[in-house]
């Protein structure tokens, strides 16, 4: 018997053994796999940059640890990715051209903006851009359409249809269940609260909406012009066709490409371009080897980038909800500029905004935080896709606002919208209430009982009335503005960022390269480097943060639900956000 215990005593710690074992293998192997992804890549001369227009573009690319792992490594290329390795290529002596690989492109129109300011500064300075696809979506040809030649497949197409807005309505599908909203609001254009209220747009919304798309699309149809020398009124003529099912030929024909070929015929057009023979192989860097190629060290001094990005709230509630959207979480931003504030070394900061706000209260703490870091050096806001109500917000006390000419922007207006459930609870389901009070108002709120009475209206609309007054006066301050002027562009109206320049509320228009020339103007530097914030999670968080069932539900959410996903993401984390809101619609449903 001893021996029996003695054997299994040595199997035991045998087992643990080669477990750990195992563990610090693994952990090693992630940690070579890490340092080899950031090792520095050397570029081959006559090397051509392959940009890949497919897919999502967010602010910032995410690394794929899980794929590093199991060998599948599919990292995402964030807009940051995308425009540092088309300036690290036009920079560099070895790359000769950009080979851009379209497809199905989804991102929004000022991050598209951004990106062709990007590939037309490439091709000005003298080097070359191929673009091919066997099918183009309207986004991914706007782009191409900047290359010296656009390739089609013979059998391909090119999705060129315009620009509309398909708002969502909810109302009756809540209805159904028994549950309703109540909503306060100050500002006629203010229309986020119709997504459940409505079953279609206000005329003022309608108003709103047609003047920024038809805006967005003017800049879209004159940039496409230019670039292929075709004339606005062909190319709308072209959109009302809808060429995505018109054959390639008529396209070629049509001027909207150069040539129809398959992928391996247009590398040989590569090659000629090279000038290298038709046997040799094109030497091909990713964006993310671009990335880590070799650079110039940091020179001068530092101005930061910082990366603020989706819902504005006071607190991140993806650990609560599970959810994988990303959000700008006034406790950690006011933490994040409070330590760039107190940083020596940063000299100025741009804060890279792409919001349609969120939580009024959370906009007026990043406010106070933009205010206070604005004291002690310059501020430059840089505006994505959206930067309004409250993004703008906590944008109104910066030193300067940059902003593409179709961002949307303005949207100054507040609201609250308290779901009324007890239709569902009362008198679906059947649950009963009796209450016992010391005052009048002390069940105010609980929704679930009933709905609010006039008194209790009143009161919110008061404190909405009030949130609207503050918010109209820190764009007042920010803008230098009396409050009247600000009053006449606010209301809850949107504003293409074209117009928004014209009223002030912006100060430029440009890219985000653009807001970092600015900041270094005004901090008076002429030799700089930036650096982004916040700094991309470590190895070992993206790697758990990928393993999560809570990110994989998510998705399977997105993919299942599709335009309908936004407001089920909205209604589940309502109790989790503020009652004042200054956002935009929630569904503005732009395609």
């Amino acid at each position: 018997m001893k021996d029996f215990f003695k054997h299994v005593l040595a199997t035991i710690v045998g087992i643990v053994i080669l477990v750990i074992a195992v563990g610090i293998f693994s952990v090693m192997s992630i940690v070579g796999m890490v340092a080899s992804g950031q090792a520095t890549q050397n570029v081959e001369k006559n090397s051509v940059l392959v940009v890949n227009l497919n897919g999502d573009i967010e602010e910032q690319g995410k690394d794929d640890m899980m794929g590093r792992f199991t060998g599948n490594y599919s990292p995402t290329a964030g807009l940051n990715d995308i425009l540092a390795a088309i300036k690290k290529a036009k920079n560099n002596e070895n790359v000769k051209g950009i080979y851009i690989e379209a497809g199905a492109l989804d991102a929004g129109l000022a991050t598209l903006q951004e990106i062709r300011g990007a590939l037309d500064g490439f091709r000005k300075s003298g080097k070359w851009i191929v673009a091919y696809g066997d099918s183009y979506s309207q986004g991914a040809y706007y782009l191409a359409s900047a290359a010296n030649k656009v390739y089609l497949n013979p059998q391909g197409m090119v999705d060129w249809h315009g620009i509309a807005a398909q708002p969502i309505f909810l109302k009756d599908l809540m209805a159904k269940f028994g549950v309703k909203y109540q909503v306060v609001k100050d500002g006629t254009f203010k229309s986020a609260t119709e997504t459940f209220t409505e079953d279609h747009m206000s005329e003022a919304n309608r108003l709103q909406t047609k003047l920024y798309i038809d805006g967005a699309w003017s800049n879209i149809c004159q940039a496409v012009s230019k670039s292929r020398g075709i004339s606005v009124d062909s190319l709308n003529r072209y959109a009302d066709e809808y060429t995505a099912l018109q054959p390639a030929e008529l396209l070629k024909k049509r001027k909207m490409v150069d040539g129809l070929m398959y992928a391996d015929k247009v590398k040989d057009a590569v090659k000629e371009l090279l000038k290298i023979d038709k046997d040799e192989a094109v030497p091909q860097i990713s964006v993310s080897d671009m990335l880590n190629a070799k650079d110039t060290e940091d020179k001068g001094d530092e101005i930061a980038v910082y990366y603020a990005y989706g819902s504005v709230v006071q607190e991140d509630i993806s650990n609560i909800t599970s959810t994988n959207e990303h959000c700008i979480a006034a406790t950690t931003v006011c933490k994040d500029l409070e330590d760039l504030m107190n940083d020596d070394d940063v000299k100025a900061v741009v804060i890279r905004v792409n919001s349609g706000g969120g939580d009024a209260y959370a906009s007026e703490q990043i406010w106070h935080q933009v205010s206070m870091l604005k004291e002690k050096k310059p501020v430059v806001i840089s505006m994505g896709d959206y930067a309004a109500s409250g993004a703008y917000y906590l944008s109104a006390p910066a030193s300067w606002i940059v902003a593409q000419p179709n961002a949307l922007t303005g949207s100054i207006g507040i609201f609250a919208a308290i779901p009324d459930a007890s239709g569902l609870i009362t008198q679906k389901l059947g649950v009963k209430f009796d209450e016992v009070k010391t005052n009048r108002n002390a069940t105010f709120g609980n929704t679930m009982a009933r709905p609010f009475n006039a008194e209790e209206t009143a009161m919110m609309q008061a404190y909405v009335n009030n949130g609207y007054a503050l918010f109209r006066k820190r764009v007042a301050d920010g803008r230098h503005l009396p409050v009247e002027s600000v009053e006449k562009i606010a209301q809850g109206r949107v504003w293409i960022g074209s117009d928004a320049l014209r009223i002030k509320l912006v100060d430029q228009l440009g890219s985000l390269d653009d807001a970092v020339k600015k900041a270094a103007q005004l901090a008076k530097i002429k030799e700089y480097y930036t650096t982004e914030y916040p700094a991309p999670a470590s190895w070992t968080d993206q790697l758990f943060d990928s393993m999560s069932g809570g990110n994989y539900l998510d998705e399977q959410l997105r993919v299942t639900l599709g335009d309908l996903y936004e407001p089920f993401c909205m209604m589940r984390t309502l109790n989790k956000r503020q009652a004042m809101q200054a956002r935009l619609p929630y569904i503005m449903n732009i395609k």
